[in-house]
């Protein structure tokens, strides 16, 4: 054959090749259907849309009138059998398909649920040795299925569901359901309910297997959140893992409960855990307008023996602080909850116009007592604080080394577990010295802490928090500048700068007050997307005597809800003038025409507890 005819001969191919391939490129025109259910609230709504075939279909693109038609003949049935488990039995559904445009329909499914069944008794008991443990009772006495309310087959379920796991999570290995009963009467639109659970006896713990290599068996024992021999409580087994787990000395851990022992009528629990890598290294980076750019760099040694021993060194810089601190712990008592600490720490902070450096040492105990967190401690330090010069003032630097001891309580949510606390619902600190400790006047110091979180609505939030300090001490200028307080900022009174709400040296220098008090309420909306928006109002200062004047401002937020903070874009707008609010008014508040008005509005990016 020759070239031209071999080319020929290739035409047709490559044409049917073109022709498949630009078929393979055009978009498949697919069919759509609208569909409509009116008649019967969101809940059940949304289960129609799942029973229906319409729905299942509704972007087929094989769509066509028949096909249309045998979907709608089954539309009618589909509906009504949505609405049984809701308690409507005799429904009335009407349904329409018509054409709207080409491969697209819209259907309607119009729904009269009719009158619903009505429980007419309800009957749900418990027998045996573990009819009288609360949990049971709260169960029996605030039951979800009350006679006179619609028969809803997913509360009836659900009741049925909670004894069983009631029973299995206490220990009552041979619980039984021995009546489990629903009968509906449609003649009358009435329903009968009957659940009968026989609880058995109840298993205790048995013994405890661990199987691990990294720490010594005594003390990981400590970490048990049950005792041998104790009533079995599978929640118990939780928290021992969360425990173990929140320890961070091991990679994987399993805690899981073995077959019941029906001769002993105990429940043996088996715990497995890998270790974790002793050396943790991390590099953290951030910013926050207190702060500013911030960054650090921390190593871990997350298991120093077999006692659980442990070492962290970690170097903060930022534009306002920068610092080294080493500190470590000794887990005692329960290891999950107390330690005791030993912490060295140097430190650089700008404090309004105080420059402070420290160099401290800090040992601290810190046990949990019920709901409280305590920690008690004594700090020897060494403070140097430097005021900034001013127009009339020049720079002045004193130095202190003192002895301060101090005592501390926190509020810690049900169920701690000594992870770290990013918000506090209470917290009270008193520390102080004397001169026989090195301080150039005695001082006793109380600084209180509270927030909280009030549901208003669905998706409707109230936060508030406030601050208290106050100290006893003859001067302000005998304190280290460590121990004054200073407001404005992120977490303070925004719309105003860091530190910047301050009493002032006769130079004007913001040197810190004796006593400080802030405020803050919000009001918080969900929005999609993990997102909230915010309004607030602040008010607060720091002060040397009760009754000086408070600045104000207010403003509006975003808050992006990560899986446990919150990252807050605050824009707050200053009310007040500090210049003007204070006890010695700048004079250019009265002879300046506008000098009293506030400044304009400050940007705050915060992390905070997730709201």
């Amino acid at each position: 054959m020759s070239r031209a005819a071999r080319v020929l001969a290739l035409i047709p191919l490559s044409l049917a090749l073109l022709v498949g391939a630009g078929a393979a490129l055009t978009p498949v025109a697919r069919a759509d259907i609208d569909i409509q259910v009116t008649g019967v609230p969101e809940d059940i709504r949304r289960n129609v849309l799942v029973f229906l075939s319409l729905e299942r279909y509704r972007t087929r693109d094989d769509l066509d009138e028949a096909l249309l038609a045998r979907l709608q003949e089954r539309a009618e049935r589909e509906a009504a059998s949505a609405l049984r488990p809701f308690g409507y039995y005799e429904p009335t559904v009407t349904t329409e398909v018509a054409r709207t445009a080409p491969g697209e329909w819209r259907a309607r499914i119009a729904i009269d649920p009719g009158k619903p069944v009505v429980l007419e008794d309800v009957s749900i008991e418990v027998s045996g040795p573990g009819v009288e443990h609360p949990s049971f009772r709260a169960l029996l006495d605030a039951p979800r299925l009350k006679r006179g309310d619609r028969l809803n087959h997913a509360t009836y379920d659900g009741v049925k569901s909670e004894l069983r796991r009631l029973a299995a999570t206490l220990g009552y290995a041979e619980a039984k359901l021995t009546a489990s009963e629903m009968l509906v009467d449609l003649a009358s639109h009435s329903a009968r309910v009957r659940l009968a659970l026989e609880t058995g006896p109840r298993y205790s713990f048995g013994a405890t297997s661990i199987t691990q290599e990294s720490l010594d068996e005594d003390f990981l024992r400590r970490y048990l959140r049950y005792r041998e021999a104790e009533p079995y409580d599978a929640s118990q087994l939780l928290r021992t893992q969360f425990a173990l787990d929140d320890s961070q000395y091991f990679s994987t851990v399993e805690v899981v409960a073995g077959e019941p022992d029906r001769e002993r009528l105990v429940i043996p629990v088996d715990i497995r855990a890998e270790a974790n890598r002793r050396n943790r290294y991390s590099v953290g980076l951030g910013y926050a307008t207190d702060s500013k750019a911030r960054g650090t760099l921390t190593w871990d040694n997350r298991r120093l023996n077999d006692r659980g021993h442990r070492l962290r060194a970690e170097i903060k810089a930022a534009q306002v602080e920068q610092s080294i601190e080493g500190r470590y712990v000794i887990p005692i008592g329960d290891p999950a909850l107390e330690k005791v600490s030993l912490e060295a720490r140097y430190g650089r902070e700008d404090r309004g116009d105080l420059e402070t450096s420290t160099l401290r040492f800090q040992p601290s105990v810190t046990h949990v007592l019920g709901d409280w967190q305590r920690v008690a401690f004594v700090s020897f330090s060494r403070v140097t604080t430097v005021t900034a010069a001013t127009a009339t003032q020049p720079e002045s630097s004193e130095s202190n080394r003192l002895i301060i001891p101090g005592l501390s309580y926190a509020s810690v949510p049900r169920g701690y577990l000594g992870e770290a606390l990013f918000s506090r619902g209470f917290f009270a600190e008193v520390r102080g010295s004397t001169t026989a400790l090195g301080a150039a006047d005695d001082f006793i110091q109380l600084r209180l802490e509270a927030e909280r979180v009030f549901e208003l609505a669905p998706k409707w939030h109230a936060f508030v928090r406030g601050q208290l300090g106050t100290t006893w001490v003859s001067a302000t200028e005998k304190l280290p500048g460590t121990e004054r307080f200073f407001a404005g900022g992120d977490r303070s009174v925004r719309g105003f700068g860091f530190n910047d709400l301050s009493p002032l040296d006769e130079g004007g220098a913001k040197i810190g007050g004796r006593h400080l008090f802030t405020g803050t309420a919000e009001v918080i909306r969900d929005l999609p997307r993990n997102l909230a928006l915010a309004l607030f109002v602040d008010t607060g200062n720091a002060f040397d005597t009760f009754g000086d004047p408070l600045q104000y401002s207010a403003g509006i937020g975003i808050r992006f809800r990560l899986p446990v903070v919150s990252v807050g874009i605050d824009l707050a707008q200053p009310l007040t003038n500090p210049a003007c609010r204070s006890v010695t008014p700048d004079p250019r508040c009265t002879t300046q025409p506008g000098f009293k008005d506030p400044a304009g509005p400050r940007l705050h990016i915060n992390f905070s507890p997730k709201l």
